[in-house]
């Protein structure tokens, strides 16, 4: 305590100002005149991941620009090309990192939380944050083949045998092909690369050890080769083993330049120590000219480190088709919506192996608003079991206050998690489980005594406080979609706490819920005079600008609002107006490129309004995924590589999966919507179209639908825990039909075509 009455600020000052530096606490003063006092400037967390981001753009500063005659990963080969649309000046940027690739896909088994991760030229990362394993080929007259460099690649996500990135580059008489999975070999994880070349020439396959992954330089600073050839020891500790010694070995540290530069030098080095960390190494292999040779490389995955077990779980299945038997299944005439669809489910799988977490690499930890989303789509999809062992760690995320902490400062993680817990038990059809009832009441308190007081009455009054929210919304401020959050919890919270027996406590979670929305009508009643239009903005204090679209949470995913509120529309209207390039929402604030997720976000108010322009966002969005059916967090408008976050983003597969699953079946408060976003061009192919069996709150519910010419024939069938709720068809360009309950069928006639 005694720390807080030293004259630290007067220290600090003084010391800048003797050495020239600008007042840093002044700087911090005007930085925080941007934004809405807050308890918490922002989270320690993001603050941390943001210095290990830049931290490694200074290596990478003084890694790369004077030393561009090695071969480094695709986006710097492409960022610092001056030719390239990814070209970024250098200039006074004191760190370079990649803002035009972040683009990689993972491999992975079930239920292990080994990541490798592939980059888009088959550079494949098999540890966390570690090195990477690549491979080139060189034929003896001179040219190479360097994926990396290579002016077009092919890449996909193959489920035919498991889970594997296959990456195939060619080049005037060159070709080779990658294909990197994760295997289990007793009982453990082992990542495996297997490398396929052929040449019109005498040429040589190379397997090399780079000192750098898809966000920069990663230190290798002892490499050394076994007697017989076959393994090398990385850092003193991890091993890559090849399937057979190679014809020759090459070493170089830091002083000797990349290993590339004398790559058919022979040499008789077995062990290079390089004190810089930028030692490289190649095991050759001969390829006689039009034949193939192909070469296993393997990298056993450590029983465990800071990031969890790499040991398969005892219950983990022999098999990845094993865990679709029960899944929810899509049929659509779109082969591209339906190779989405499947990449989503198994990326799903892949980022909860008993957490869940938003990406392999970036974002591999655990946040509550991502969880949110990836949670409920995979209830949707039917993966309860997995669903069951996250929801299970939610208690230990809660502190004494009631408080369920991701980051501090961010007040919308209470309602997130009470949302989905009561997503849980609605899909399900389960109560909650009796040890969740005091996390619940908690939880509920803390949303309660953390709401500004309502007087004196200001624009803020009855709100969360200010705080940083989704980091993507702005600075510190009174956000909406924190309060659109906290309701939804109330109202969750009311719900479970009845089924758990406290209806006192679930009736006070009620009315909590209504006087916070009541708070949140009077806010934007208080600040319509000042807006152009009814839309709602990111806060009260806020013009209308891109971070209106946590706005939207009240319509999606949370139902607050009817689908045709107008300011949940004229909301969407302003978006679509001034912050969509080329067809998606582009996000201006800090992520600075196209958003998949949240552009699905828009697309599922709008379907549940019937606005067919929904569709035409999911046709983007596809278009939008990479080779291997995956997004970036955001993405660069010119590259169409990512620009931020993660490059594998769960968050945005869960989106696609649950947007697919809008187009045949929406839940509303007191009936199921069927068929309201179906593709017209679908219904043009005459073939069969099927979702199901997808969990609902009133039972799992099967939906196919039979294309006839001028008619259509839809059938569902549902498994309901009560009596039939009322369904409503609304087909598109065929009015809306309510059939009798217990009805399963209905075969509507099309207008005729124009």
């Amino acid at each position: 305590m005694w720390l807080k009455w030293l004259p630290w600020r007067y220290v600090v000052r003084r010391i800048a100002r003797a050495h020239g530096f600008l007042d840093p606490l002044t700087v911090l003063s005007r930085l925080h005149g941007f934004a809405q006092p807050a308890e918490v400037a922002a989270p320690l967390e993001l603050l941390r991941a943001g210095v290990v981001f830049h931290a490694r753009g200074l290596m990478n500063t003084a890694a790369i620009q004077h030393n561009l005659d090695w071969v480094w990963p695709y986006w710097v080969e492409r960022q610092f090309d001056p030719h390239d649309d990814a070209f970024i000046p250098r200039a006074f940027s004191i760190t370079h990192v990649n803002l035009t690739h972040r683009n990689w896909t993972a491999v992975g088994l079930p239920d292990c939380d080994a990541l490798p991760i592939v980059d888009p030229r088959g550079l494949v990362t098999p540890l966390w944050d570690a090195w990477s394993l690549d491979g080139w080929l060189v034929a003896e007259d001179g040219r190479q083949l360097i994926p990396s460099q290579a002016p077009a690649a092919r890449q996909a996500w193959d489920f035919s045998d498991g889970l594997a990135v296959v990456t195939h580059t060619a080049l005037r008489g060159l070709s080779l092909e990658s294909r990197a999975d994760v295997v289990a070999e007793h009982g453990s994880a082992v990542c495996r690369l297997a490398l396929t070349a052929s040449a019109d020439a005498p040429a040589w396959l190379a397997v090399v050890l780079r000192p750098y992954n898809p966000e920069g330089v990663s230190f290798i600073h002892d490499v050394a080769v076994s007697d017989d050839g076959r393994t090398w020891q990385v850092n003193g500790e991890h091993l890559v083993e090849l399937s057979e010694p190679g014809e020759s070995q090459r070493l170089s540290d830091y002083s000797g330049s990349d290993v590339h530069r004398n790559l058919l030098t022979p040499t008789s080095q077995r062990r290079i120590t390089c004190q810089v960390g930028m030692a490289t190494a190649a095991a050759l292999f001969r390829v006689d000219r039009d034949a193939t040779r192909r070469i296993i490389v393997k990298v056993p995955l450590p029983p465990d480190d800071s990031h969890g077990p790499r040991v398969l779980a005892a219950s983990a299945p022999a098999s990845w088709s094993g865990l679709f038997a029960r899944a929810c299944r899509l049929r659509v005439p779109d082969p591209r919506c339906r190779f989405l669809y499947e990449a989503a489910l198994r990326t799903l799988i892949l980022h909860s192996p008993g957490d869940v977490f938003p990406g392999p690499y970036t974002y591999k930890r655990f946040w509550f608003r991502d969880a949110a989303f990836l949670i409920n789509a995979l209830l949707c999809a039917g993966f309860t079991d997995r669903v069951e062992r996250v929801l299970k760690l939610f208690p230990s995320r809660q502190n004494r206050s009631g408080y369920f902490l991701s980051q501090e400062g961010e007040w919308d993680s209470n309602g997130e998690a009470l949302w989905t817990l009561h997503r849980y038990c609605e899909l399900t059809g389960r109560p909650p489980l009796p040890e969740w009832k005091r996390p619940i009441q908690l939880a509920a308190r803390w949303i309660i005594r953390k709401r500004l007081p309502a007087e004196p009455p200001r624009p803020e009054a009855g709100l969360f406080p200010a705080g940083f929210s989704a980091e993507h919304l702005g600075p510190n401020d009174y956000y909406y979609w924190d309060d659109f959050w906290g309701t939804a919890g109330l109202r969750a919270a009311g719900d479970m706490l009845d089924m758990l027996g406290d209806r006192h406590g679930g009736g006070r979670c009620r009315r909590e819920a209504d006087d916070f929305l009541q708070a949140i009508d009077r806010s934007l009643s208080a600040t319509a005079p000042g807006r152009d239009g009814p839309g709602v903005p990111a806060s009260p204090y806020r013009r209308m600008d891109a971070g209106a679209i946590g706005s939207l949470a009240a319509g999606y995913p949370l139902g607050l609002w009817e689908a045709t509120d107008p300011r949940l529309l004229a909301t969407v209207e302003f978006l679509m107006e001034h912050c969509f390039f080329e067809g998606g929402f582009f996000q201006d604030m800090i992520h600075s490129g196209i958003n998949a997720y949240l552009t699905l976000h828009v697309a599922q108010v709008l379907l549940r309004a019937g606005d067919p322009r929904g569709l035409d966002l999911l046709r983007t969005v596809a278009e939008l995924a990479s080779p291997t059916g995956q997004w970036p967090e955001a993405i660069h408008p010119r590259t169409r590589g990512g620009c931020m976050g993660d490059g594998h983003h769960a968050w945005a597969s869960a989106e696609w999966l649950l947007a697919m699953r809008s187009l045949f079946v929406r839940e509303e408060a007191d009936r199921l919507v069927l068929a309201g976003g179906i593709a017209p061009e679908w219904l043009d192919q005459n073939e069969s179209l099927f979702c199901g069996p997808t969990p609902t709150r009133f039972g799992p519910v099967s939906i196919t639908i039979e294309p006839g010419g001028e008619s259509v024939r839809v059938e569902w069938s549902g498994q309901w825990r009560a009596s039939a709720p009322q369904i409503e068809i609304r087909l598109p360009g065929v009015a809306a039909v309510t059939p009798p309950r217990g009805q399963t069928s209905l075969v509507l006639q099309r207008a005729a075509a124009p």
